[in-house]
C-alpha cells in the first residue's frame, strides 16, 4: 500500500490549474475547486503552522461544492457563470452591514480563495528566487503582507507573524513538494507557477470589471 504523503507531487496540482481554463478563459469551478484540494494537501503536510490559512479555505471549498451541488448549480459551472447570475440577480453584499444577507454568495467565496492563492503564488516565487539560505519566516511574511494581512485584524496579523517563525527552513518546503531535488523543484516552480497566474489574473481581471474586489 503506498503512503499517502509519498504520493503527493506539488508540480501535479499546479498543472492541475491549466486545467481550469478553458481556451476561451473561462475558470472552470471543479478543477478549481480540485485544484486547492491539492494546495491544501501541501500546506497540511507542512504542520500545523498553515492551518489558520488551511481551514478557512476547506471551510470555503465546502461552500463552493454545496453551490456546484445545489438546485442553480448550472450557474456555479464556472467563474465568469457564477459572477453573471449573483451580480444579475443582486444575490451579493457589496455594502457593508452589521447582518450581510449574502454571507455565502460564491463570488464572496471565491474573492477569499482568490485573495488566499495570491498569497501562495507569491510564496512559492519567492522560494523559487530566493537563495539557498533565505529565512522562509521572511518569505511568508512578506507574502502574507502584500496580500492577507490588508484583510485580517492586528490581533490576527500578530499572531500569523508569531507563528511563520516557526516555519522549516528552505530546503524542507522544497523537499516536501516531491518532485526531486531542491534544484528540480526550482525549476518545477519556474515551469509551474505561470498556470496559477494565469487563473489569478483572469479572476482578478473579472473582479475588477464587476467591481467585486472589496466584497465585505
Amino acid at each position: 500500500m503506498s503512503d499517502p504523503e509519498s504520493d503527493f507531487n506539488l508540480k501535479v496540482v499546479l498543472v492541475s490549474f491549466k486545467q481550469c481554463l478553458t481556451e476561451e478563459g473561462q475558470v472552470l469551478l471543479d478543477h478549481y475547486i480540485t485544484s486547492w484540494k491539492g494546495l491544501v494537501r501541501f500546506l497540511n503536510n507542512l504542520g500545523a503552522v498553515f492551518s489558520f490559512i488551511s481551514k478557512d479555505v476547506v471551510s470555503k471549498l465546502q461552500i463552493m461544492e454545496s453551490l456546484r451541488n445545489s438546485p442553480q448549480c448550472e450557474h456555479y459551472t464556472s467563474l465568469q457563470s457564477m459572477v453573471a447570475y449573483e451580480v444579475g440577480n443582486k444575490l451579493i453584499d457589496l455594502d457593508r452591514r452589521s447582518r450581510p444577507r449574502y454571507p455565502n454568495s460564491g463570488c464572496r467565496t471565491v474573492l477569499r480563495l482568490h485573495r488566499a492563492l495570491r498569497w501562495l503564488q507569491l510564496f512559492l516565487e519567492g522560494l523559487r528566487t530566493s537563495p539557498e539560505d533565505a529565512r522562509t519566516s521572511t518569505l511568508c511574511s512578506d507574502a502574507y503582507n502584500a496580500t492577507l494581512a490588508a484583510y485580517h485584524s492586528w490581533i490576527v496579523r500578530q499572531a500569523v507573524t508569531v507563528a511563520f517563525c516557526a516555519l522549516p527552513t528552505r530546503k524542507v518546503f522544497l523537499e516536501a513538494m516531491n518532485v526531486g531535488s531542491s534544484e528540480q523543484s526550482v525549476e518545477m516552480l519556474g515551469e509551474a507557477l505561470p498556470f496559477i497566474e494565469n487563473v489569478y489574473d483572469i479572476s482578478q481581471k473579472l473582479f475588477a470589471e464587476h467591481s467585486l474586489l472589496d466584497l465585505p
